[in-house]
């Protein structure tokens, strides 16, 4: 059994130090934390709380589960163990993972090294044709 709990349907006004003390009530609180969106700054609407122990997190559970907090009823569960993400959050890993937009094996500079060669055919035919003056 596990002391981290998962709590959701949270308030976005619902803070730390607010969770923290709305779970002292049914045992020792380790960490209380609140999921925040990198670009917003914003809630995410979920958490996770972690109880000293595990009778304290499952007294969480049978106790607090559907009570309301900043006027919502909290959803509480234990939660689960993270799962493994490739590693490396980069383009390149990205890119491996997903076909390209742009067609084929992502050749886009063939097509710019052709359209410079035309140019330059187009500009040497007037340079031909002056000639001819």
């Amino acid at each position: 059994m596990t002391s981290r709990l998962y709590v959701g349907n949270l308030a976005y006004s619902t803070t730390d130090e607010g969770l923290r003390n709305f779970f002292a009530v049914a045992g020792e609180v380790k960490s209380a934390e609140i999921v925040i969106e990198r670009g917003s700054g914003r809630s995410k609407g979920f958490g996770f709380v972690e109880m000293a122990t595990d009778e304290g997190a499952q007294n969480a559970i049978n106790t607090l589960n559907g009570k309301l907090l900043d006027q919502r009823p909290i959803r509480i569960d234990f939660a689960k163990p993270k799962e493994e993400r490739p590693r490396g959050n980069n383009a390149a890993s990205y890119a491996q993972e997903r076909p390209s937009r742009h067609g084929g094996g992502g050749n886009r500079g063939n097509n710019r090294d052709r359209r410079d060669s035309e140019r330059g055919r187009d500009r040497d035919r007037r340079r031909d044709n002056y000639d001819d003056y």
